[in-house]
């Protein structure tokens, strides 16, 4: 029981101090994309509706269009993330 109370006392958060300026940038990076795309995750029913009263081809795209940018976004910041860790 000792041996487990030095262990808490020594490290009470073990993942504090893991965290460099890179990955908190790409966390905080993360949690945006993930917060704008979620929102419009909920609005792109109502959208799709919208456009697929015009026309269900234009709703389709839109939905495809949708899907795409989130990954694309993802792709892209990797991209940028590696073309920049070799300077």
């Amino acid at each position: 029981m000792q041996n487990l109370e030095n262990q808490l006392d020594e490290h009470p958060l073990p993942w504090c101090g893991v965290m460099d300026r890179d990955t908190r940038n790409a966390l905080i990076a993360a949690v945006w994309i993930m917060l704008l795309f979620g929102i419009g995750a909920y609005y792109l029913p109502t959208v799709m509706l919208a456009l697929g009263s015009l026309s269900t081809v234009l709703a389709g795209a839109f939905g495809v269009v949708f899907v795409l940018a989130f990954f694309s976004v993802f792709w892209l910041r990797a991209r940028n993330q590696r073309k920049n860790q070799g300077k």
